[in-house]
């Protein structure tokens, strides 16, 4: 299966959230049963991103456990190309123009393929996994903001108003001075993050992922809707790129966990004690 996704022969889309999870991926209710040498997948899945597009999904179940435990987690490989029975998938599009899909799993049955054998638990790779992802993100959202500043401040010493460029207009200089801090507030917490994220202590890469996901989240909302703003009527068209750029800046704060989620992480993985060594 990876040579195939390395080959570009196979995308698979993951599909952990759910109607009441938020972005706590621990909170799994989607069940799989053993049925003689059969899983049965019961449950549902909202927002599998690239899910209409993918020839595999990657589905959390709870196999064991409450709820909100972590050691009952499993993670099933689907492969769609043989349009299994008990899957019902409906796509649409995001704000920022991607594909995405709600899922639903009536029964849907996958055979076992391998001998029977203890499972290993999935949450860590999961938790691992989307840290990642955040962090790939995070960079990402840094590029975008510096690019929609350098287009505002361009596009300010191009609007004229009063017969001079609204550039030269002390309050909108103070606007973009505010933007090009909050940039650089977010380019330090993604170096923080790419100094932890192999960092063989789970506490350090969390740490450093969830500073940096709150601190861009919040960066990404402040610069994108500013750009916009100086930008005027002209900041909506789906001529320029400023528009486009904010419906994705906009995105970027609820992937791989939210701005609130990660500030929520953040305060955990800092109160006394809560660092194991």
């Amino acid at each position: 299966m990876l040579q195939q996704v390395v080959a570009g022969s196979a995308i698979v889309a993951l599909a952990a959230a759910e109607p009441d999870s938020g972005d706590d991926l621990r909170r799994v209710t989607t069940t799989a049963a053993r049925d003689g040498d059969d899983w049965v997948l019961s449950g549902s899945k909202i927002m599998a991103l690239a899910a209409p597009l993918a020839t595999h999904l990657l589905i959390t179940a709870r196999t064991s456990g409450n709820p909100a435990d972590t050691d009952g987690i499993s993670l099933f490989l689907v492969d769609l190309d043989r349009a299994p029975a008990g899957l019902h998938m409906h796509g649409y599009r995001t704000i920022d123009d991607r594909r995405a899909a709600d899922l639903v799993l009536d029964g849907l049955r996958l055979p076992r393929r391998r001998p029977a054998r203890r499972r290993r638990p999935a949450w860590p790779s999961l938790e691992q996994a989307r840290d990642e992802g955040a962090a790939a993100v995070a960079a990402e959202a840094v590029g975008a903001m510096r690019k929609v500043l350098a287009d505002t401040v361009a596009y300010c010493k191009q609007r004229q108003q009063f017969g001079q460029p609204i550039g030269s207009f002390q309050a909108l200089q103070h606007r973009m001075v505010d933007m090009y801090l909050e940039l650089e507030q977010a380019a330090a917490s993604l170096y923080l993050v790419i100094l932890n994220l192999d960092d063989a202590d789970p506490w350090c890469r969390a740490f450093g992922v969830s500073a940096a996901k709150a601190t861009i989240g919040r960066a990404a909302r402040f610069i994108g809707q500013n750009a916009v703003q100086l930008h005027g009527g002209m900041g909506m068209t789906e001529e320029l790129a400023i528009g486009h750029y904010f419906k994705r800046l906009t995105a970027l704060q609820y992937e791989f966990g939210s701005t609130d989620y990660h500030l929520a992480r953040f305060a955990e993985l800092t109160r006394p004690g809560a660092h194991p060594r």
